[in-house]
């Protein structure tokens, strides 16, 4: 095994690299500022980043966003969101924002989401490719002269075809305005709807308001409820006002029933398998016993 050795001062080095390409990106063109630019640099962006920050999300029919853009994320002319215009010194007045690709020669006018079948672009309706298809406005067919314009039936795991799906450009106040989070103010570049790690996930799965901090104490001692997730519910106490008698006494959806199911952490395999074993024999015996009912016999 090779044993890598870093000099004095350079795991502090690495942190201002990326420190240093998460507030730049592509502004630089490939060359690294000097000192003096990178600071007149931050005094000129940052103000503006902080106060004009767009959201950038790929939204279902529904409302929800099944799709966080981040910087890295592409755009259906294959460029990615870091390499469009993101920084507005005034947020323009026409809706929706246009975000253009700054790519020379690309003709993506403004960033358009476009999901992956796993790890390949998806087919639109004439049997081709997304990336087969012009970024100009209209997503016309390279490879053919039918089709009118790209229009994908793939469904997102929000049960959604892609063609009801679009992507959403605003502004903090108006996602404030939803209900929708925002998360901090964050110097980053080209963030778009990252607020937290939880914006990494599909809208589906993606079940809390990631990025606005840790929960109120309100919040985490709000009585548990048949919405919530099951591990919540087995350990619901007795006095929570969403458990009625009937759940307590009731053998197989109990809250009692859901603990024992549950490993307790003296238990070695052996023990717990047998205790499921022996658990599920009281069940069984209780089961007969109320098939069976009173015996009563003809004189």
């Amino acid at each position: 095994m090779e044993r890598i050795t870093l000099a004095p001062g350079a795991l502090k080095a690495i942190d201002e690299y990326a420190e240093y390409k998460r507030i730049v990106g592509e502004d630089d063109g490939g060359k690294l500022f000097t000192p003096e630019e990178y600071e007149e640099y931050k005094k000129k962006v940052l103000p503006m980043r902080l106060q004009n920050r767009l959201y950038v999300s790929w939204r279902s029919p529904t409302g929800m966003d099944c799709k966080l853009v981040g910087p890295e994320t592409p755009c259906f002319c294959t460029h990615r969101y870091k390499q469009h215009k993101t920084d507005f010194d005034v947020i323009p007045e026409e809706r929706p924002i246009s975000v253009p690709c700054r790519v020379s020669r690309c003709p993506c006018k403004s960033y358009s989401f476009v999901p992956l079948n796993g790890t390949q672009p998806i087919r639109c309706r004439c049997k081709h490719f997304a990336d087969q298809h012009s970024a100009a406005p209209g997503f016309l067919c390279n490879a053919c002269s039918k089709c009118s314009g790209f229009h994908s039936c793939f469904t997102c795991g929000c049960g959604q075809p892609t063609y009801t799906h679009e992507t959403v450009v605003e502004t903090k106040q108006e996602r404030l305005a939803q209900g929708k989070p925002v998360g901090h103010d964050v110097p980053y570049a080209a963030m778009g709807g990252l607020t937290g790690f939880s914006s990494l996930a599909e809208g589906y799965m993606r079940l809390d308001d990631s990025g606005i901090g840790a929960p109120s104490t309100q919040f985490l001692e709000s009585p548990v409820t048949n919405m919530d997730h099951p591990f919540l519910r087995a350990f619901q106490g007795p006095s929570s006002s969403m458990q009625t008698d009937s759940q307590l006494t009731d053998g197989a959806g109990s809250s009692a029933m859901q603990v024992s199911c549950l490993r307790r952490p003296e238990e070695d395999d052996m023990a717990y398998f047998e205790r499921q074993y022996q658990e599920r024999l009281k069940q069984e015996k209780v089961a007969k016993q109320k098939g069976k009912g009173p015996v009563t016999k003809n004189l």
